[in-house]
């Protein structure tokens, strides 16, 4: 089962280089979102493509929105950022075009932008470039959304570092499946990885 085996061998990793997908091989990796769980085909993912001299730029508005956020931000968190999203091969802002009125609920929207992201990590891997999710404080920022076209109701789930791993990048040593899993029989499930 070699696709198996590929999503089993996937892992998340900042530690990216040049080159970044292109052409058509990133219309490709991208196009692997439309085929993500999508309760209502309301397709609520976005994606904007941040490299070059643009990089620079959004770290700036990162900073910025780190600043306003929290006045008393340390500097290391602030230039931690600012070098990531400068250098990174590739940022793919991860836009979420949500309708707080349609019969399908917000969480459900939401969960497609994730399945979504998801689809466009594996065929980075199947492509052999890798990624990485982030998000932390800035991801709700609302005015940040906005100045990326993202005005309220709808927000940023994220962004993704995209590029080709460096020689030697690993993932963490996963755990074993079992303690995730439980069969239901008539009674409330425990789960292993719960008792920890």
């Amino acid at each position: 089962m070699p696709s198996l085996d590929l999503l089993l061998s996937r892992f998340s990793t900042d530690e990216l280089a040049e080159p970044a997908p292109q052409g058509a091989v990133l219309d490709a990796i991208l196009s692997t979102a439309m085929r993500a769980p999508d309760h209502g085909k309301l397709r609520p993912w976005r994606y904007v493509i941040v490299q070059g001299d643009a990089r620079p730029a959004l770290a700036g508005r990162i900073v910025a929105s780190m600043k306003r956020l929290d006045p008393d931000v340390a500097p290391a968190k602030i230039e931690k950022r600012q070098t990531r999203f400068s250098t990174m091969p590739m940022i793919i802002v991860l836009g979420m075009h949500l309708r707080p009125g349609d019969k399908i609920p917000l969480i459900e929207q939401e969960l497609a932008v994730g399945a979504a992201a998801m689809n466009i990590l594996n065929a980075l891997h199947a492509t052999g470039f890798g990624g990485v999710w982030v998000s932390g404080d800035v991801a709700y920022d609302p005015e940040l959304a906005a100045e990326l076209g993202f005005p309220a109701p709808h927000g940023l789930a994220g962004f993704l570092f995209v590029g080709t791993p460096r020689p030697g990048a690993r993932g963490p040593t996963r755990r074993a499946v079992d303690d995730y899993v439980a069969e239901w029989t008539g009674m409330p499930v425990r789960f292993g990885a719960d008792d920890a």
